[in-house]
């Protein structure tokens, strides 16, 4: 049997802001469906999708 224990500080020193935004149920079904499909949470999904947009406007993301 193995423990697996967590960092009790997030990373950067604190608690992320919190971003909210409303969409259309069945937009997110579909985007629920392509994060699980490449085995990642929806909002990691989207930070990954934002950084390379970031990217490819010459923007080097940051955090």
């Amino acid at each position: 049997m193995s423990i697996v224990s967590r960092e009790k500080k997030p990373k950067g020193g604190g608690k992320s802001p919190q971003f909210k935004m409303r969409i259309d149920p069945a937009l997110k079904e579909q985007l629920d469906a392509v994060a699980a499909d490449e085995s990642v949470s929806l909002a990691s999904w989207i930070k990954n999708l934002a950084r390379k947009e970031l990217i490819d406007r010459g923007i080097t993301p940051k955090g």
